[in-house]
């Protein structure tokens, strides 16, 4: 990888990230690297200033928060192709960032980066619009979300909670109506968000594939369902007209929609690419060590599993 052109984007009003962009920016710059800086968060957006300020091909985005702020660049960074470096500065659970521990000698990183020792995973994402009418009409009348991890479609209110009555269609046939809190309509990467919460399945990041899972559905028969990546889901809000039911892009407002308008959910065209710099990645050992689960707590040799 050639480091002339780097994007940093760090979480805002976090002092550490901000501290560690500012480091990793001046050792990049004497590297006669050309660097662009900004906080990302809710009321910050420096992505659309980094894409139309880059004279050049962008070939690093280092993404220094949590998940929350890595979502937010593989959204804005996906389509371009800009391979993401993100590092868990200030976050919390760290699905989708290399620990900072192992950032410290950010020297060595570069060093890395520019002998190509590092690897690369591609992971699929989602896009959907808001149509009104059925199936056969296909001119949108919102523009193209995009998500890592998952469409939620939910309703919303400020003065009651609101049972949402969704109907969805699989590639044009009717599979259910939903009664209950909403559904979500997740990748693999997003399996161990908000899906797995709603005890939804949790699918290896490598695989191809769309889950839905409805939100504390009243039927004990509506059940998450997996399906294949070619799929299309639409998702009609159904009933109450004085409730606006909101479309949301992992974690992050999209838009409304109501009834008459539907949302076709699908695997995107681009995929979100991250670049890895643990020398023992393992799926299995992040889901250990991120969920808690019985392998973190009790240790020992493996030659006494194996009998030795």
């Amino acid at each position: 990888m050639e480091l002339k052109h780097v994007i940093i984007a760090y979480k805002a009003r976090d002092s550490q990230a901000k501290r560690w962009a500012e480091i990793c920016a001046k050792q990049l710059e004497n590297r006669h690297c050309q660097v662009l800086i900004g906080p990302s968060g809710p009321k910050d957006n420096p992505y659309p200033v980094f894409l139309a300020s880059a004279s050049q091909p962008i070939d690093l985005a280092l993404v220094l928060g949590g998940d929350g702020t890595v979502l937010t660049s593989a959204r804005h960074l996906a389509p371009a192709g800009i391979p993401i470096l993100g590092v868990n500065v200030g976050g919390h659970l760290g699905f989708l960032t290399e620990s900072v521990e192992e950032f410290q000698d950010t020297e060595r990183v570069w060093d890395r980066l520019t002998e190509d020792r590092y690897a690369v995973q591609r992971r699929m994402m989602l896009k959907a619009s808001v149509f009104e009418g059925n199936s056969t009409n296909l001119d949108p009348v919102s523009e193209r979300y995009l998500a890592l991890n998952e469409m939620c479609v939910k309703p919303a209110s400020a003065d009651r909670m609101i049972t949402s009555i969704l109907e969805m269609e699989i590639d044009g046939e009717v599979i259910d109506q939903y009664v209950g809190d909403g559904l979500i309509v997740s990748t693999p990467t997003g399996s161990t968000g908000y899906t797995v919460s709603a005890n939804g399945p949790i699918l290896h990041d490598g695989m191809e594939a769309i889950t839905v899972t409805p939100i504390c559905p009243m039927s004990l028969s509506s059940r998450p369902i997996v399906l294949p990546p070619g799929c299309v889901v639409s998702i009609w809000p159904l009933g109450d007209y004085d409730l606006s039911t909101k479309l949301w892009m992992d974690g992050v407002l999209a838009t409304s929609i109501w009834p008459g308008h539907r949302v076709d959910v699908r695997t995107a065209n681009c995929w979100a690419k991250f670049i890895i710099m643990r020398e023992n990645n393992s799926y299995y050992k992040t889901l250990r060590e991120k969920l808690h689960w019985a392998g973190t707590r009790v240790h020992y040799s493996h030659h006494l599993q194996n009998g030795k």
